[in-house]
């Protein structure tokens, strides 16, 4: 089927699906900005998942006459071509003013944690922006549009800075009274909520933006949503936001993302892995960077721990941050395991920790690593030999909370 006969199959279909259902909560939406979307889709009729971006009539008709800015990158993809959102939008006649880009660019290739510069897009000549790391002409550029788009693929951990990008896009348009229209996509670790809930500000950071789990279980859809109605903006400011929901999709699904949403993330195993491994950024142990395999290896210096070897170099997108380049390391190799029964552990992280013959170098990066954790209290429970089951046990009744919380703003059919 050619690109263009398989959108136009995508408009009818979602105008037959979602058109009634849209079209009340827009409505509402226009009428209460303060509303917030809570209809629960069951998304056991069809296999087929249909992330929102590939819905076009629902979405469209929003933009007509309007001036529009589009937060995206590399994962902002349309249809089985995955053709990039802002060539979908610019042959619709969609007025785009600009594009904003969040950590790795807007093209998905830049470093963890480096600058992201302001750009033209090579292809369009769009103009681009950062927002990661912040920007001072921000304000004037959204008071130059009258509708942003939202397209980011998350993959579902509190540290994945792509939702720090989503609140700081909310921000604006509260601000300045804008519509955001969120294009919502599955969450491919959301069969699972785990881990501490960072309630103390000392540990906010763009790597705990919000006071969630660690392993927060939703969609950036529902995390709008919820950012709305918690009154988590500036000033308890609400935005004016839509989400076009995904089709067929719920929380008990797998769903193995179309494009990688980032360097070191480049298959469904790394996903699946990431919320366990990415602990270890607080210290000097390589999670695979500048090898074939990040996220799915694990390994340090030392024969100790384990007999798995593999010497971390330069790839594409990991070359300035890379643990052990030039080592070998050893360690363990995760390559082999199911991705879809990964779920959050700390094994991986404790077993490292007790085998390191001087426990006083593990966390190289203490401040980090609570940051990452949400809280120092994970450090100290490690360092006081804690099992995973006493650890996690601590965190149970705030976890607890955090999901009845959670259940006011899901938009499909949870996993428990």
């Amino acid at each position: 089927m050619s690109n263009s006969l398989y959108i136009k199959f995508l408009r009818l279909g979602s105008l037959l699906c979602l058109g009634v259902a849209l079209m009340a909560c827009t409505g509402a939406m226009r009428h209460n900005e303060k509303q917030v979307v809570n209809s629960v889709v069951d998304s056991s009729a069809s296999p087929v998942i249909v992330p929102a971006a590939d819905q076009l009539t629902a979405y469209l008709p929003l933009l007509e006459g309007k001036k529009v800015g589009l937060m995206g990158n590399q994962t902002s993809v349309v249809g089985v071509d995955n053709e990039h959102l802002v060539d979908v939008l610019l042959r619709e006649k969609v007025d785009l003013k600009f594009g904003f880009a969040p950590e790795h660019g807007f093209r998905g290739d830049i470093e963890r944690g480096e600058k992201v510069s302001n750009d033209k897009d090579a292809k369009t000549g769009l103009p681009l922006y950062t927002l990661y790391g912040g920007n001072e002409k921000q304000d004037s550029i959204v008071q130059s549009i009258d509708v942003m788009i939202f397209d980011l693929q998350d993959v579902g951990a509190r540290f994945y800075t792509y939702i720090t990008s989503l609140h700081r896009v909310m921000e604006l348009c509260a601000k300045h009274n804008k519509e955001l229209i969120v294009l919502d996509r599955p969450n491919p670790c959301g069969d699972q909520v785990d881990g501490p809930v960072r309630k103390d500000d000392k540990f906010k950071s763009t790597v705990s933006y919000h006071k969630i789990a660690m392993v927060h279980g939703l969609t950036i859809g529902e995390l709008a949503n919820m950012i709305n109605g918690e009154k988590w903006l500036e000033e308890g400011r609400q935005c004016k936001v839509t989400v076009v929901p995904v089709q067929n999709w719920d929380h008990t699904k797998m769903y193995d993302l179309p494009v990688i949403p980032s360097p070191s993330l480049p298959n469904h195993l790394s996903v699946r892995l990431y919320a366990s491994l990415c602990l270890f950024e607080g210290t000097e142990i390589s999670v695979g960077r500048g090898t074939e395999w990040p996220f799915q290896v694990v390994g340090y210096d030392n024969p100790v721990y384990g007999d798995f070897e593999y010497t971390p170099g330069e790839k594409a997108g990991m070359k300035k941050h890379v643990e052990g380049k030039g080592q070998t390391m050893y360690g363990i190799d995760l390559r082999s395991l199911n991705a879809d029964e990964q779920t959050f552990t700390l094994k991986y992280v404790l077993d490292f920790y007790k085998k390191m013959p001087d426990k006083s170098k593990f966390f190289t990066r203490a401040e980090f690593f609570d940051k990452l954790a949400g809280t120092d209290e994970l450090r100290k429970q490690i360092i006081a030999g804690k099992t995973e089951d006493e650890i996690k046990a601590s965190w149970q009744q705030e976890l607890t909370e955090y999901k009845e919380m959670r259940k006011k703003y899901l938009l499909y059919k949870d996993f428990e």
